[in-house]
């Protein structure tokens, strides 16, 4: 099993993603890093021990509480119509939850898996980046001594989902995601150009949820309703990230040099290649893997 640890702001497609790779064998997901992005802080810290609760992994991760703000401006609150008002698309229903302690922060917490499983960690990283950044100001050696570091985030040569330029992720951050980009480490972007080919419909989401009925399929059912009823559609952004993590020929890679701009752009740059980005996506093969592993058999 590869150590992983997952930096996160559930977030609706965040939490598919968290169930994906609790039922995917190949990856110990260690910790979960918090994160504010799609929802403040203390909604995202509540929403990662909501889905512990729910899926009760083998191992329950431990959870670390991160940034409540990006490096240098303010939180942009742009999410809300997509992940409803507390990030889990309003849902009633979950289990009452504690928070994280404060200590050891997500920060710390990134550094202490680095050093000890340095490049067998893979870090899979799913809001902005202002983590990661705080991370690096600790101790940048033992981030880049960590084997792979796949981020869903960015728009390389298609529009972003925020402005013109920027997907939401570096937005939010885009000094934090600069800060990243220039630290040297095995860096694989999953950007919009790879996660908007994985769209499904809620019909196909209910028929996998059918076949492995219980209380997981239940909760999937009730914070995904708002998506579906709005939007009619889904694209598997953060779930794709995971995917490409447990197996990344469900890719075709290409290297590239990208710069991140005070706007949240990621676009191309001349220089040495700084990360692989993600272009075509094998979508029959990963939605088949993302259906099959869900769900628990039994749950």
């Amino acid at each position: 099993m590869i150590p992983t640890v997952i930096d996160t702001d559930p977030g609706i497609d965040d939490a598919l993603a968290l169930l994906l790779a609790w039922g995917s064998p190949e990856l110990d997901v260690l910790a979960l890093t918090v994160v504010a992005g799609n929802a403040p802080l203390a909604d995202t810290a509540r929403n990662a021990a909501r889905l512990v609760a729910v899926r009760r992994p083998a191992r329950p991760p431990q959870v670390a509480l991160g940034a409540a703000a990006p490096l240098r401006r303010a939180l942009v609150r742009t999410a809300a119509d997509e992940h409803g008002g507390d990030g889990l698309g309003d849902a009633v229903g979950w289990p009452p939850v504690t928070g994280p302690p404060a200590s050891p922060s997500a920060a710390e917490t990134l550094v202490a898996l680095a050093r000890a499983h340095r490049e067998r960690l893979t870090l899979i990283a799913l809001g902005p980046l202002t983590n990661l950044a705080l991370a690096l100001r600790l101790d940048a050696d033992a981030l880049r001594s960590v084997g792979r570091m796949v981020w869903m985030g960015g728009a390389v040569d298609v529009p972003g989902n925020v402005t013109a330029d920027a997907e939401f992720n570096a937005y939010v951050d885009p000094e934090a995601a600069g800060e990243v980009f220039e630290a040297g480490l095995r860096v694989d972007l999953v950007p919009l150009d790879a996660t908007r080919q994985t769209r499904i419909d809620g019909g196909q989401l209910d028929a996998a949820l059918a076949r492995r009925p219980g209380p997981v399929a239940a909760r999937i059912a009730a914070f995904t309703e708002q998506t579906f009823r709005t939007w009619g559609y889904m694209n598997l952004h953060d779930p794709l990230a995971v995917g490409l993590a447990v197996d990344e020929s469900l890719a075709r890679w290409e290297t590239a040099r990208i710069s991140v701009g005070e706007g949240g752009h990621t676009r191309r740059a001349d220089g040495e290649p700084n990360c692989r980005v993600a272009k075509v996506i094998d979508v029959e093969r990963f939605v088949a893997l993302f259906f099959d592993r869900l769900c628990p058999a039994s749950s």
